[in-house]
């Protein structure tokens, strides 16, 4: 598998592929517990509508007062937008922003000189760390939907150079058994592996599940966990549970994996994510996140007066 780097930014870290293992089977659900330890729903969130940058509407899942965020993920946004509307130049610092397009195409540039558009199923893994400016505009006529998340980086890796990778739809892996279908974005599902490095250990999984069927995913014990369901309805977590519908967030609880059903008539659709927690204080300003006020406010000045990572942002302005 290939993946294209911005030349003006360096090779990321590997994060080793031997925490993820996964199963996918049709079985009865009164076949044996798949995990030791299954992980359960603890939390239901419906995402909700609301306006970001220039005209354009997101479904925000994380990062709203009742979820303001879970370690180490800091916002999740479903988006919807159409020209003119978009998300003009802004800057970021402090964390990791992964963009996974789900119809259509978004227009990106930065002040580093990087640009290009990516597509249905392409993905955009950018680490600003010390800092970035860029927009995000859409490619094309309709609407441009799709789901961006927000990682956070440990403090020693907050004012680390900024590192972006992109993968087209292509070139992601994927697998398919017993009607479950997974394309793997980040860590490993079904034997298959995703060539994308994260500096926040971190999976990221698009499920899709004909239906009856199901799946059995394992997840590392000690990492935070949540699904966002993108389309039709599915159980989650145990087979007495209640269906739940597209547009919400389930966190799910502590344990060793989940487990998925589809008992509708219609295809589910599903990103699982996981991600090992930094346990470190949290203080964020808008697109700013760092671990205390006084970082911010550095972060703030740096910003105001194109220093220390944004030099460049004194002349650039995006196309």
């Amino acid at each position: 598998m290939k993946f294209s780097v911005s030349p003006i930014f360096k090779t990321p870290a590997i994060i080793s592929p031997r925490f993820f293992f996964s199963t996918a089977m049709s079985t009865s659900d009164h076949s044996p517990p798949a995990f030791d330890r299954p992980r359960s729903v603890i939390k239901k969130i419906l995402a909700k509508l609301q306006h970001e940058g220039d005209g354009a509407v997101v479904r925000r899942g994380i990062g709203r007062n009742d979820l303001k965020n879970l370690d180490p993920f800091l916002m999740l946004d479903d988006f919807s937008v159409s020209p003119p509307a978009g998300f003009p130049d802004h800057p970021h610092r402090g964390f990791e922003t992964v963009t996974y397009m789900l119809q259509g195409g978004i227009t990106h540039q930065d002040f580093a000189g990087h640009k290009g558009t990516i597509r249905t199923g392409d993905v955009q893994w950018m680490t600003a760390g010390r800092g970035i400016i860029h927009s995000e505009m859409p490619a094309g006529e309709g609407s441009q939907k799709g789901l961006q998340l927000w990682i956070n980086l440990a403090s020693h890796d907050k004012m680390m150079e900024p590192r972006y990778q992109e993968i087209s739809s292509d070139n992601i892996p994927s697998a398919e058994k017993d009607g479950v279908e997974v394309r793997v974005i980040a860590g490993e599902s079904m034997g298959v592996h995703s060539p994308i490095y994260t500096r926040t250990p971190t999976m990221y999984l698009d499920f899709t599940l004909k239906p009856r069927a199901q799946v059995h995913q394992c997840i590392p014990d000690s990492w935070t966990s949540f699904v966002y369901i993108i389309d039709g309805e599915g159980v989650f977590g145990s087979p007495n549970s209640s269906r739940v519908a597209a547009h919400h967030v389930l966190v799910l609880g502590g344990g060793d994996g989940v487990s998925v059903w589809n008992r509708s008539s219609k295809p589910l659709r599903f990103v699982l994510i996981a991600g090992k927690p930094l346990n470190e204080p949290i203080v964020q300003y808008g697109p700013f996140v760092m671990n205390s006020q006084s970082e911010i406010d550095k972060a703030i000045e740096d910003y105001h007066y194109s220093k220390n990572g944004f030099e460049m942002a004194k002349y650039w302005r995006s196309q």
